[in-house]
């Protein structure tokens, strides 16, 4: 039988591809082993709003960790909202 994960919050990552902090968040999730859906704001403007709407700006990365949102590469914050050391 396959080994089970935890059951982390769903993850949305708002990002653009020039976004040197938006490249080390998923790569430290990479790392974590914590899947997560990417959106590229650049390229879909009703995105953008909706990262907006969320976190009240508009610089990259946002994450939406299961509803709570975390601006910018904040580690301790995402290890808090993930449940992860």
């Amino acid at each position: 039988m396959a080994e089970t994960s935890v059951n982390h919050p769903k993850v949305i990552i708002f990002t653009t591809p020039t976004c040197t902090y938006c490249n080390m968040t998923k790569k430290y999730l990479r790392e974590k082993g914590i899947r997560f859906k990417e959106v590229d704001v650049s390229r879909d403007p009703a995105a953008a709003r909706d990262m907006v709407r969320r976190s009240g700006q508009m610089g990259v990365p946002v994450l939406d960790i299961g509803g709570k949102i975390v601006v910018g590469f904040d580690r301790p914050k995402i290890n808090q909202y993930l449940g992860i050391k």
